[in-house]
């Protein structure tokens, strides 16, 4: 258990950046469907919908940039599996609208919002 402060830092430092994320889609037009969402493919941070478009929005939120940005935590690997999530997702609701993949960056509780961040 020698990681478990850690880890909790890490689990609350990501719920703040997911309820700043929220706040701001809410301010600029999106309905929030779903939170932590889970598939056997994985987790989907934010799921939200504006103008019949789905926005699948992975949220990194980092203290610091001395190790890298928290936008470059977001590979090849993680893209792919964004893209099977939203597959389950839209599968799971029957419902075929596009999908948008978002990246919210929280460097030092300040986010940067990224549209269309890939793919």
């Amino acid at each position: 258990m020698q990681n478990s402060q850690k880890d909790l830092h890490k689990k609350l430092l990501g719920r703040e950046g997911e309820d700043l994320t929220c706040k701001y889609l809410k301010k600029h037009g999106y309905k929030i469907l779903e939170r932590n969402y889970v598939t056997p493919f994985g987790e989907a941070d934010i799921i939200a919908l504006k103008d019949g478009v789905y926005h699948f929005v992975e949220v990194k939120a980092r203290e610091t940039n001395e190790f890298a940005l928290p936008t470059d935590a977001v590979n090849g690997r993680k893209r792919e599996r964004y893209r099977k999530i939203a597959w389950s997702y839209c599968n799971f609701k029957r419902q075929e609208l596009p999908c948008r993949f978002d990246i919210a960056s929280i460097l030092a509780g300040e986010l940067e919002y990224f549209e269309n961040a890939y793919i």
